[in-house]
């Protein structure tokens, strides 16, 4: 078996297989290499020579498995073993997509990969069309949200392992479901990263929020890319991974004249005419910048899609009334209209909260709505609040259910949080199993005087708890009865429709018509009205000689019009109705 190496920073490496110490040959560049006889389990890592003298005993950068943890020896394995049946599978397409985005460890009670398959069906059943899983790469501890990952290449153990993300891929495919992976090249977490031993994998030339910037553009960064690049290829290769969801991409400096993005759209581009699949890239980004999704041609960085927080931000504060801290610039009247016709409220306008002018125009006539991911809830925007406590919390069921039939109709891709589409009141907290006690009290401190100065310290659960990850498990008894049925139907009835209704996934940007009149919403999609109520007195809506209700929500015809001209719909508080003209 071949074993190789990049350490510029050893004189010599030993690779350490079992109980043998075998050095390996230096080759260009930092590379060091030799053939050892290895089966599948064979526990293995490398010790690297310095002036300083000898390292301990450390784990492969490009381990596929460490079973005892990140600080503890790499494992081989074979990704190849693994019997494939989904031949038959085409990706469907992210345009016209609903997105599902699913934490693995509170996804369900057992909180593995063979425990979400169980629930696939449900998945399936409610129409998303793609499976978004937050990071999986190996990290110290237990449970954690999986940005703190410190092996890239290995899957986390807990979870199941490489073969039991396969698996799960697999068992996607089988029903249909594409799968995009959150995979975190700007940063790697605070214990248990072992790259900087080995080489210039980061840099001080820039900061970020978690430190020092991975190496894109100084010396030695050819080998630091085409570590992350391979990595972006080990998984849609080897994982048959559709999508990949790339973690704040606005925090990989690179100036480059190729820059890492570019050139890992173009290296996908390839892999996906290669083995004649769809492959995706979807890019988080706090630019509002569309050259994000333009094409390379033409000076975009070519990414497929990108995230676009100021959606979301709009929708919450029209819902919850919420206007702190960043919420602030979306108090605007005009925030839900315009962010309904273009993804980026802040397109060159001036932010209140950064105090300065932020973002860039979107050209309807390059970027359609479905390359913008749009969200009523997502990890971070419950996660990062001080308790983790959802929408449903937060506003009545009526409110839950106006914010779904905005997003579900809306010209951009939709993406849920799980247990969104049934208004789960679980919360979802910032957990974190730090082994190091110093990182792990100065997490747990850090946490509480992060919200203090806002009145909430008190509040803020310990990450360190156990009980904070298990309270952030959904719970699966919610949905089958009372409020929670109701909107998970509702969920399901739009999800339906706009994969019936092209007018209500006409992703052309511009062509949405939003009037707002104290609190009454009506909103235009082609033949098709939504009118949302978030007064606090039912409204009547008279209905037009050619027109029906689509769907409803706290609404109901008034039977006494139901035979005239001109039938009324009575819309509740916070109620919502859709309205459709029917063909001549």
């Amino acid at each position: 078996m071949k074993f190789e190496v990049w350490a510029p920073n050893a004189t010599d490496v030993d690779l350490a297989l079992g109980e043998q110490r075998i050095r390996l040959t230096a080759a260009d560049q930092g590379w060091f290499g030799g053939d050892a006889e290895a089966v599948v389990g064979d526990r293995y890592g490398y010790v690297l020579h310095t002036d300083e003298g000898e390292s301990n005993v450390l784990p492969d950068p490009r381990s596929l498995s460490q079973p005892d943890g990140p600080d503890e020896r790499s494992a081989v394995i074979d990704l190849g073993e693994y019997d494939w049946q989904d031949d038959d599978f085409t990706a469907p397409p992210l345009r016209g997509g609903v997105v599902y985005e699913l934490h693995i460890g509170t996804f369900t009670p057992g909180g593995t990969f063979a425990a979400a398959i169980d629930r696939l069906d449900y998945l399936a059943e409610l129409g998303v069309t793609v499976v978004e899983v937050m990071p999986v790469a190996a990290f110290p501890g237990s449970r954690g949200w999986g940005y703190d990952g410190v092996c890239p290449y290995a899957v986390f153990e807990p979870y199941g392992g490489a073969a039991g993300l396969q698996r799960f891929v697999d068992a996607c495919h089988q029903r249909g479901l594409a799968v995009c992976l959150d995979v975190v090249y700007n940063h790697l977490g605070p214990s248990g990263n072992y790259l900087p031993s080995y080489g210039p994998y980061f840099t001080d030339a820039y900061k970020t929020p978690w430190g020092s910037a991975v190496n894109l553009d100084g010396a030695g960064s050819d080998h630091v890319r085409r570590y992350f690049l391979d990595n972006a290829l080990m998984w849609l290769r080897d994982f048959h991974i559709d999508a990949l969801r790339l973690d704040a991409v606005h925090a990989l400096m690179d100036s480059r004249a190729l820059p890492f993005l570019e050139q890992l759209a173009a290296e996908v581009v390839m892999l996906a005419n290669a083995s004649g699949r769809e492959l995706t890239l979807i890019a988080e980004s706090d630019r509002n910048d569309p050259g994000t999704v333009s094409a390379r041609n033409v000076g975009g960085l070519g990414m497929d899609a990108q995230w676009a927080d100021d959606i979301h931000h709009a929708l919450h504060v029209r819902l919850t009334g919420e206007t702190s801290g960043y919420y602030g610039d979306f108090a605007d009247p005009d925030a839900l209209p315009k962010v309904l016709r273009t993804p980026f409220f802040h397109d060159g306008t001036y932010s209140t909260f950064r105090k300065r002018h932020h973002g860039r125009p979107v050209d309807p006539s390059t970027s359609p709505g479905w390359r913008f991911v749009a969200s009523l809830q997502t990890h971070d925007q419950v996660g990062n609040r001080a308790t983790g406590d959802r929408l449903a919390e937060l506003v009545s069921v009526g409110r839950v259910a106006a914010g779904a039939a905005m997003l579900l109709s809306s010209p951009y891709t939709p993406m849920l949080f799980m247990g969104e589409e049934w208004g789960a009141t679980t919360p979802w907290q910032y957990f974190t199993d730090h082994q190091d006690p110093e990182l792990a009290e100065a997490v747990s401190k850090g946490r509480k005087a992060e919200f203090a100065s806002h009145g909430w310290g008190s509040q803020v659960p310990d990450p360190q708890d156990e009980e904070t990850f298990t309270r952030s498990k959904l719970d699966w008894s919610q949905p089958t009865g009372g409020d929670h049925a109701r909107v998970l139907q509702w969920y399901r009835t739009l999800i339906a429709l706009r994969q019936q209704i092209p007018d209500l996934s006409d992703s052309a940007l511009g062509t949405i018509a939003t009037a707002i009149d104290d609190d009454l919403i009506r909103i235009q999609r082609g033949a098709y009205r939504l009118v949302i109520n978030l007064r606090s007195e039912s409204v009547p809506i008279g209905l037009g000689p050619d027109e029906a209700v689509v769907a409803a929500f706290d609404a109901e015809l008034d039977q006494s019009t139901a035979g005239s001209d001109k039938p009324v719909v009575n819309i509740e508080p916070d109620g919502t109705v859709l309205i459709g003209t029917t063909p001549s």
